[in-house]
């Protein structure tokens, strides 16, 4: 009975000894796989607050973007509602000075004076065409060098930023 009381005893051992072992090696695994866990979720936090960080800056980047079309759509309204009266202006001038033309042929005396009023008007018309269009033409670029400089100045804030 004695040897089977041995076998016992050391097979009682034996597990004891496995249990330490599996409790030991099970504790070590909990301890790898905690750790790992820790820093996998350092590094998702980072990411995280860098994916925040650049959609923060992307927001106020298309924020500024949005003034930026807004203040050249002020300004081109503006723009065009001067070139407006400017046309209106010469519009009237034009129709007054056609009407008074027209009143004075009504009081010529002969052909040659209806001849000559008359040609002094066309040279008078043209040569106001002329000095209008080139008005319009000035009155019209700097409108558009005025409306796109916001958004010009966007395109170089967007290559500064992003290069």
């Amino acid at each position: 009975m004695i040897s089977k009381t041995k076998a016992l005893e050391a097979a009682s051992a034996k597990a004891e000894s496995l249990k330490a072992d599996t409790i030991e090696a099970a504790k070590q695994g909990t301890e790898t796989a905690t750790a790992t866990f820790e820093h996998a979720q350092v590094h998702v936090k980072e990411g995280v607050q860098r994916a925040m960080k650049t959609a923060e800056q992307m927001a106020q980047f298309s924020q500024g973007n949005v003034e930026a079309m807004m203040k050249s759509s002020q300004i081109l309204a503006t723009g065009l509602t001067d070139i407006s009266k400017l046309m209106a202006a010469t519009a009237k001038a034009s129709m007054e000075e056609s009407m008074a033309t027209f009143k004075a042929l009504t009081s010529v005396k002969s052909f040659k004076e209806a001849i000559d009023l008359q040609t002094s008007f066309a040279r008078t018309s043209v040569e106001k065409a002329m000095t209008e269009s080139g008005k319009l033409t000035e009155h019209s670029l700097k409108l558009a060098e005025q409306a796109f400089a916001p958004i010009s100045a966007r395109v170089n804030a967007a290559v500064e930023t992003f290069s």
